[in-house]
């Protein structure tokens, strides 16, 4: 009869202690990955809020810029009266 494999290192990898240690170290990569997606969405999400800001609905500051450069443009016969009207009626 042959005896059971015996490496001489105490236990096997993937058995008694080994196992549980692996579980963990699983465990803790697990998470690793976890908490890296969650503040990868998070990141993501405070680029396009920021992004909207820039891009988005004109609020005062930005409404009465665009509407002065509008004026100039009118006021040196750049557009028409109607498309000054049009172009004032987009911007609000």
């Amino acid at each position: 009869m042959m005896a059971p494999y015996y490496s001489g290192y105490g236990s096997d990898v993937f058995s008694g202690g080994g196992m549980i240690g692996m579980m963990f170290i699983g465990g803790f990569f697990f998470l690793i990955f976890i908490a890296g997606t969650v503040l990868l969405v998070m990141w993501l999400a405070q680029q396009g809020r920021s992004g909207m800001m820039m891009h988005g609905p004109m609020s005062g500051t930005h409404m009465d810029e665009s509407l002065n450069i509008l004026k100039k443009r009118y006021a040196s016969g750049e557009i028409t009266k109607e498309q000054f009207e049009q172009m004032k009626r987009d911007l609000s």
